[in-house]
């Protein structure tokens, strides 16, 4: 075999390795944007103050609706009670 042709298969096994760890590195990265994501999302949810059953309402509402009316009427009670 070339001292060429042996340099090349070297080369094309090394970049298979880093091809391999990247890919290995960028699984890892998502599945911690998703994990940052999910926190952020509930951490939302969680400041609304509404309990399971008023979210549930209020996430059917916009889906049919398409709009915030509804939260924002439930913020204006909330900003009422804590009045």
């Amino acid at each position: 075999m070339s001292k060429k042709r042996e340099k090349l298969l070297v080369d094309i096994s090394k970049t298979k390795e880093k091809i391999v760890e990247l890919q290995e590195k960028l699984h890892e990265l998502e599945q911690q944007k998703t994990e940052l994501e999910n926190t952020e999302i509930v951490a939302l949810v969680r400041s609304t103050k509404m309990n399971t059953s008023e979210l549930s309402a209020f996430l059917k509402a916009y889906r049919e609706k398409n709009d915030t009316s509804f939260f924002n009427q439930k913020q204006e009670e909330i900003n009422h009670e804590e009045n």
